[in-house]
């Protein structure tokens, strides 16, 4: 989906603050953490706290405040790692405009571009003249492009088309380029086109009905169906195809593909709920679609969790603000890294309560009896601890981080449960929104952020080192 390639261009700047965006004290994250925990969460839309615009005059600042090179790291590491697109995208103009005479640029131009919108998405936010680094970088990509990729996404619709990125940035000639040019490239055998072909050439709805069912079956049996489009077509296959479902099945959870396609773990949950509520369907294939879907996040995920030593206690924010997107990837979360390591659960928001997860539960189950059970309410970090019943050895923390009632960090009756119990605890502080605010300093915390399910290969060796997330983006190449 095109998130800039429109005639909007509207970039701000933005303004350190002393109080988180709720109101309460907090800490400020620092720039480097501030500026990965925006790339790693940020869809540029808006939030409960804060704008898409304001979001993108906060990344803005971000990018004012850090090393050129680290921040175009940072992007390399969101877009390829976690499959983080449109803010990337950001952050390939700003460096674009900003950065001049850097040989690293060119390099970087062609490695974060994915799939050929992602040059069409940058091209549209650069302003003009395009830099040469961006035209040096984007031409080795284009070249390397074949009729069925250039095909697909021409973007004739769009404020700038592939036919645009060639004739501005000049790459070498190949017999697919060529054919882009002269207008004589085939329509890709894509499943939309398929589809869209299927619904005009039927002559009644029977015979749509059989041509839509072809279209899923070829579809499938020669494997020209991603894991994401896979995901979002489940209920189409199901409604048009039945017969279809055993070899959707398998495919969904194949781990080879399931690994190139960066879905990020909440998609998996989407699909779940989506097909949970589907009517007028065979209860059989409905389950068997529903397992599929959880074997897949499991091939996904699960594999990567950390085990963690001692006793461990996991901790969700159910309040208000943390409605939609974030309670959605928080409960998810939340509920891989408890049943993975056998820890307590709670949730919070104006108050803590303890929840218990069912072990003989899958777990986009156990996730769906959380959402359903959350009301809303205020955001109470004092009472995770006051809660708090017996000595842990970390407390894993999901939440916006907006905490606000009595207006105090809890560092008060973090410090009376740690005498109490005689315990040291690790805190974890998994930011879901990318504000930038923390409850505890980050110097006493382990920082993490982030949608994709790489990072709990982070979280395996936080403890080692603290400073591992910003370590490992400075270790990208480029």
């Amino acid at each position: 989906m095109s998130r800039f390639n429109t005639k909007d261009k509207t970039l701000g700047v933005n303004r350190t603050k002393t109080v988180n965006r709720a109101g309460g004290e907090a800490f400020k994250q620092s720039d480097k953490l501030a500026l990965i925990s925006q790339l790693l969460t940020s869809f540029v839309n808006d939030q409960f706290y804060r704008s898409a615009d304001q979001g993108v005059s906060d990344l803005m600042y971000l990018l004012g405040k850090v090393d050129p090179k680290f921040a175009a790291k940072a992007a390399l590491f969101a877009r390829n790692e976690f499959g983080m697109r449109s803010v990337t995208h950001l952050v390939a103009a700003n460096i674009a405009e900003t950065v001049k005479g850097e040989e690293w640029t060119k390099s970087f131009f062609s490695k974060i571009i994915h799939r050929p919108d992602d040059m069409l998405e940058i091209l549209s936010l650069v302003q003009k003249p395009v830099p040469n680094s961006v035209k040096k970088g984007f031409a080795n990509v284009l070249s390397t492009y074949n009729e069925y990729t250039l095909g697909k996404y021409q973007g004739k619709t769009k404020d700038v088309s592939l036919v645009d990125a060639v004739n501005l940035c000049h790459p070498k000639a190949t017999s697919a380029l060529s054919k882009l040019m002269k207008g004589d490239l085939k329509a890709p055998e894509t499943w939309e086109v398929g589809l869209t072909q299927a619904g005009q050439n039927a002559k009644n709805e029977d015979e749509k009905i059989t041509a839509k069912a072809e279209v899923w079956r070829n579809l499938l049996e020669n494997e020209k169906l991603g894991t994401f489009a896979l995901l979002r077509n489940l209920r189409n296959i199901m409604v048009q195809a039945p017969d279809c479902i055993d070899m959707a099945c398998k495919q969904l959870v194949n781990a080879e593909k399931i690994a190139k396609s960066l879905v990020l773990p909440f998609r998996f949950a989407t699909a779940y709920k989506e097909i949970g509520n589907v009517v007028n369907i065979s209860a059989t294939i409905q389950n068997k679609v529903l397992r599929a879907i959880e074997k897949a996040l499991e091939v996904s995920s699960v594999a990567n969790v950390p085990r963690f030593e001692g006793e461990t206690l996991v901790v969700l924010d159910v309040s208000r603000s943390m409605r939609g997107k974030s309670v959605e990837i928080g409960s998810l979360f939340s509920v891989i890294l408890a049943k993975s390591n056998d820890a307590d659960f709670m949730t919070f928001d104006g108050d803590a309560r303890n929840k218990s997860i069912d072990p003989n539960s899958g777990f986009l189950t156990c996730q769906r009896k959380i959402i359903d059970q959350v009301n809303g309410g205020s955001t109470n970090f004092h009472s995770i601890f006051l809660k708090a019943n017996k000595k842990y050895d970390r407390i894993i923390i999901l939440s916006d981080m907006q905490g606000w009632v009595g207006y105090n960090r809890p560092a008060a009756e973090f410090n009376a449960y740690k005498r109490k119990y005689n315990a040291n605890p690790y805190i974890y502080s998994f930011d879901l929104d990318g504000y930038g605010d923390m409850q505890f300093p980050e110097n006493q915390v382990y920082c993490i952020t982030g949608f994709s399910d790489k990072i709990f290969d982070l979280m395996k060796v936080l403890e080692q080192d603290r400073n591992a997330l910003i370590k490992t983006i400075e270790k990208v190449e480029i």
